[in-house]
């Protein structure tokens, strides 16, 4: 067990060994699609050029094209970007030059913290209240339209510091409300709090709701955060949840700051307008259409003209799913607030059986600076969707006529073209590619100083069990390594190197204790294979209590930590549980090979 446990650590360990090639990433956007084709003539290309290619491959959706060298790999993206044009992102990267039979295994080497590799770390918080106001806002208006669908009179609808109110006239029309409103839904919670004349019946969201509206924030706004950060190109970037109201992202190898911020927090939205069907497309992609239409790109290739007039914006989307008719054709499922759904209502009833187009608008980074400094915007207009009304449509309807992954693509920019509560940056940190290098440098001349540190002291205190600690300490080093690559998520960090350079400290401490009392046994009469089984049988205890308490200290760093504080948490878990097993079952295999069963008259200890 010990030697097949090691052996797996040491072999996801060997990729780290392999180090990186200089490579250029490509990655589809706006519509269009990395394929082998693809590959194909950026091969072509890239061979007419002169630059020699040691790998292209295609992987999850992304092109990778390793190179030879800095050098080739600059004139790499620039060949690559004039040649596949604006609906690709082309560039820099480090791809691990791990074999390719090793990688078929899952064998990767860890993956680098910004402050070893360089880059951009944002900390951002996302305004919950704004959330929930708007949410309040919605309710509001559903209640207007579904009391007066329902003819029930009603003096007004309001927003007051402990949540919504309802004003009636009489009891009548409150009761009729109270009854008719909590059959629609379980997310409010209703009350009546009338006093004499004044008829009110009070609206709370309920703790679930609450707490759902906080949940889908979140979650719609790092999705919209890493679609954005996905038009970087950045390689390996994080973007992820940080408690129940931040949003960690870090962005290996970007230096502008400015730029990226501009990225994150750019402006998307969605308008519905109807398509001209009267208009000449022939005409119209010579720039003359009627004086009530425009002329729009389509994502999937053409034109369309569309008319001036917005029928609908995506502020009033509340939700947008891909779906299944009852054909099993795929579909996306849309719903609106109240206000959308009565104006969706009355533009659609005489437009039944046209076409409707959905324009994409965003506003992304030209690349290109005004001269104030500050990032130049760019306004990109595309038709991503057009469908045939075939009903009278309200707060709740569909797109058809889509393929499954057009359907997936398209509620995905319903739902998350904007972000649904504002963000604010709380935490900024840029690292430079330089100082990330010296880190990497520092880092492993503190391992290997703290390393022979302990195995010089462990060999001359020791002697022969001395040796067998420092082949354990060897092993657990290389199985903190092994596991880290292994696990997906985890990245090492500089206070991750401090984590692992304490491991090598706290890992002789199980066999420092062991070994004193072995010492202890022998000094007390007791034979050799007594006081080696006294010794780990005895101290395993005080073992374990020591490094489950500082276990728990690192679980809860992981759990409240950001950062570089997880680094080092989690590289300190993973070594207390591999030095537990080295220093314990690992040193005893050893010894017991040596001298167990034998009569031994002395230990070299």
């Amino acid at each position: 067990m010990v030697l097949l446990v090691i052996t797996i650590g040491g072999f996801y360990a060997i990729p780290n060994l392999f180090g990186e090639d200089h490579a250029v990433q490509v990655v589809a956007t706006r519509g269009a699609e990395v394929t082998a084709s693809t590959l194909s003539s950026v091969n072509g290309l890239l061979e007419s050029k002169g630059i020699a290619v040691k790998r292209a491959e295609l992987e999850d959706g992304q092109l990778i094209v390793r190179v030879q060298n800095a050098e080739q790999q600059l004139l790499a993206r620039e060949a690559i970007a004039e040649s596949l044009g604006d609906k690709y992102t082309v560039a820099l990267n480090l791809a691990p030059a791990t074999p390719e039979w090793l990688e078929a295994v899952g064998g990767t080497p860890m993956k680098l913290g910004l402050d070893l590799r360089g880059g951009v770390h944002f900390l951002m918080e996302v305004d919950m209240g704004e959330a929930i106001r708007k949410m309040e806002e919605a309710k509001i208006a559903d209640f207007r339209s579904q009391l007066r669908e329902q003819k029930i009179r009603y003096a007004g609808v309001r927003k007051t510091a402990k949540g919504l109110e309802i004003k009636f006239r009489d009891a009548d029309n409150l009761a009729k409300a109270e009854r008719y409103l909590k059959s629609l839904s379980n997310d409010m919670v209703f009350t009546d709090n009338s006093v004499g004349e004044n008829y009110m019946l009070h609206a709370n969201m309920s703790d679930v709701y609450l707490k759902q509206i906080k949940e889908e924030a979140l979650q719609q706004n790092i999705t919209t955060i890493r679609n954005r950060v996905n038009e970087l190109g950045v390689a390996e970037p994080v973007v992820q949840r940080q408690g129940a109201e931040r949003i960690i992202v870090q962005l290996p190898g970007v230096q502008d700051t400015a730029r990226a911020k501009e990225i994150l927090g750019a402006t998307a939205s969605i308008e519905f307008r109807m398509v001209d069907e009267n208009a000449d497309q022939a005409a119209a992609a010579n720039g003359r259409v009627p004086a009530s239409s425009e002329v729009y790109p389509r994502r999937s290739g053409g034109i369309a003209v569309l008319k001036k007039e917005v029928m609908l914006t995506g502020d009033h989307i509340t939700g947008a799913q891909p779906s299944f008719d009852e054909y099993s054709r795929p579909q996306v499922s849309i719903n609106l607030d109240a206000k959308g759904g009565n104006i969706f209502s009355n533009v659609t009833k005489d437009n039944i059986g046209k076409p409707m187009a959905t324009l994409f608008i965003e506003y992304k980074d030209s690349g290109q600076r005004n001269p104030d400094g500050t990032v130049k915007m760019t306004k990109i207009e595309e038709v991503i969707s057009v469908a045939t009304i075939q009903a009278r449509l309200g707060r709740n309807f569909v797109i058809n006529g889509l393929d499954h992954a057009e359907a997936q693509s398209l509620a995905l920019l319903l739902r998350a073209g904007a972000l649904i509560a504002p963000v604010t940056i709380v935490e900024e940190r840029t690292i430079g590619p330089s100082l990330g290098a010296e880190n990497i440098e520092n880092g492993k001349m503190a391992m290997i100083w703290g390393m022979a540190i302990v195995l010089i002291f462990m060999l001359v205190y020791y002697r022969a069990f001395g040796v067998i600690a420092n082949l354990a300490l060897t092993a657990n080093l290389v199985m903190v390594v092994g596991v880290m690559s292994m696990i997906p998520g985890a990245v090492l960090t500089l206070p991750g190197i401090a984590g692992m350079v304490l491991t090598v400290g706290m890992a002789v401490d199980g066999n420092v204790l062991i070994f004193e009392r072995i010492r202890e046994e022998l000094l007390a009469g007791r034979s050799v294979q007594q006081a080696i089984h006294e010794g780990y049988g005895n101290a395993f205890s005080t073992i374990a209590d020591a490094n489950i308490t500082t276990f728990m200290t690192a679980l809860i760093l992981f759990a409240v930590g950001t950062g570089a504080v997880k680094g080092f948490a989690v590289t300190l878990m993973i070594g207390i549980a591999t030095s537990m097993f080295t220093s314990i079952v690992g040193t005893r295999v050893i010894v017991n090979l040596m001298w167990g069963g034998k009569r031994v008259k002395k230990l070299s200890i």
